[in-house]
């Protein structure tokens, strides 16, 4: 299948790195690819994150997407694991770069505000929003792994605004409906 756009989502870690990949065709995300990188085998931090650069290398090489975005790190009390993530977040983002990818980068409460409507929603909360907006059968077996998805899918939403494109107001739901009947389910 031929996608308009290709976003390559990305949640940052130096134990497991979640990946997502969602197509576009029509208006409508699809997706394509959600799994984790697991780096816990590997001891040395540098050779970790060497995994990662390599990671995102590959699915940007297999997939072609035309868009990366990634999780901020959030503030934790631990500033050594804050200091391994923004490292772990730096080489993802650097591979995207290296192919020349636009990074946008989303802070975890913006993520959750725009697949839950709540900035507070907690991982299961954010999945079952996943599952039933994307219509996907199997919870995966890490949560690293939706959290790219919801990056992913986050990204798309801030791209593809419902707001109509002209910037005009509209006038109430059936305005909104009659200039995007994409958007309706039936």
């Amino acid at each position: 299948m031929k996608y308009d756009t290709i976003i390559l989502g990305v949640d940052p870690g130096t134990q497991i790195m979640g990946y997502a990949l969602l197509g576009i065709q029509k208006g409508k995300p699809n997706l394509l690819l959600m799994d984790v990188l697991k780096l816990t085998k590997e001891k040395d931090i540098y050779a970790r994150l060497e995994m990662i650069h390599t990671k995102i290398t590959e699915l940007i090489k297999e997939y072609q997407p035309n868009s990366f975005a990634i999780e901020a790190p959030f503030f934790g009390k631990n500033i050594q694991s804050m200091l391994k993530l923004g490292r772990a977040q730096g080489v993802a983002i650097a591979a995207a770069m290296q192919a020349q990818l636009l990074v946008t980068e989303y802070a975890p409460k913006k993520v959750k505000q725009s697949i839950t409507g709540n900035g507070n929603a907690d991982k299961d909360q954010v999945w079952k929003m996943l599952k039933h907006i994307l219509q996907i059968e199997e919870q995966p077996k890490h949560y690293d792994a939706t959290d790219a998805l919801s990056v992913a899918l986050c990204h798309f939403y801030q791209n593809n605004s419902v707001i109509n494109k002209t910037g005009k107001p509209l006038k109430g739901w059936g305005d909104f409906l009659a200039k995007n009947p994409e958007r309706l389910k039936r």
